[in-house]
């Protein structure tokens, strides 16, 4: 199957995984900054619930719209998710620095750990997902 014009279907893909990986920023972001106040706990936890939204329609985004195969479509999700915590590292580096509190060292192990750390189970959860929507995608 060739790519309708346009670019590539490799090339179209990068621009979604860059628009997940901001909103995974963005609900981290926001979520964090309304729990300043009170319901620490109830925040973390509508952080979690929407990341889990936007992660499941990636992926039957990704399966269902743009019809792509569960590998594909597994590593697109752990590269949005990647990409979210590596902004969300970075946003807490600059955060920690700018309060006069920052372990620089942990703060640099935290830019590469956090995103491997998320986009492994990420992968293995996406592709789990994809392999169920195989049957579903229409023709």
């Amino acid at each position: 199957m060739s790519a309708p014009a346009g670019g590539t279907a490799r090339t179209r893909a990068w621009p979604r995984i860059v628009a997940w990986g901001l909103a995974y920023f963005v609900i981290g972001t926001v979520t964090a900054a309304l729990a300043r106040g009170h319901g620490v706990h109830a925040w973390r936890l509508a952080a979690w619930l929407l990341s889990a939204v936007a992660f499941a329609a990636q992926i039957w985004f990704e399966r269902i719209g743009a019809g792509a195969v569960p590998t594909k479509t597994a590593l697109r999700a752990a590269l949005a998710v990647a990409l979210g915590g590596f902004l969300l590292a970075a946003w807490a580096t600059v955060h920690a620095l700018s309060g006069g509190r920052a372990r620089v060292g942990a703060q640099l192990v935290a830019l590469v750990a956090w995103p491997v750390l998320l986009a492994i189970p990420a992968f293995l959860a996406a592709l789990a997902a994809a392999a169920v929507l195989r049957g579903k995608r229409t023709a």
